[in-house]
């Protein structure tokens, strides 16, 4: 479970989600997908092309951010990008690939602004919301 501190500083990111959300992510695929080519075929061209992809990740994002103190709230959308997941063939091991390049994303998109306080909050935050997947999915795929 989270610290109250971690929660905080997840919350206190969402105006920043809801105003650069979108570039952040469409800056993350960016950087995954040439540190970490081998899961690009996991993802559509067309709603990469058409940016819907980004947009999606970013909302999910955002909704974390608003709920990390309560994500069974999300569980929901959980189950729904859940199956799309587990259709694409995501497995538990693409979670810290796709982590550490959001975490990277947040750094080269806000830069100073994404304080070391911050990054370490998210990384936890991130461990946390990457299990309630891994769980869901693999409930799913039973």
């Amino acid at each position: 479970m989270l610290d109250q501190k971690v929660i905080d500083i997840v919350k206190s990111t969402v105006p920043v989600l809801k105003e650069r959300g979108v570039e952040i992510t469409t800056k993350f695929y960016e950087i995954m997908f040439k540190n970490n080519p081998e899961v690009r075929p996991l993802f559509s061209d067309e709603k990469q092309k058409s940016g819907s992809q980004a947009k999606a990740l970013a909302m999910s994002v955002l909704a974390a951010a608003q709920n990390i103190d309560n994500l069974e709230g999300i569980l929901p959308v959980v189950e729904r990008i859940g199956a799309v997941h587990v259709n694409a063939k995501v497995f538990p091991e693409h979670y810290p690939i796709v982590g550490k390049n959001l975490l990277l994303a947040f750094k080269e998109v806000l830069g100073d602004a994404a304080t070391d306080e911050i990054i370490d909050a998210w990384a936890k935050a991130y461990d946390v919301i990457a299990k309630v997947f891994i769980d869901v999915e693999k409930g799913i795929r039973k």
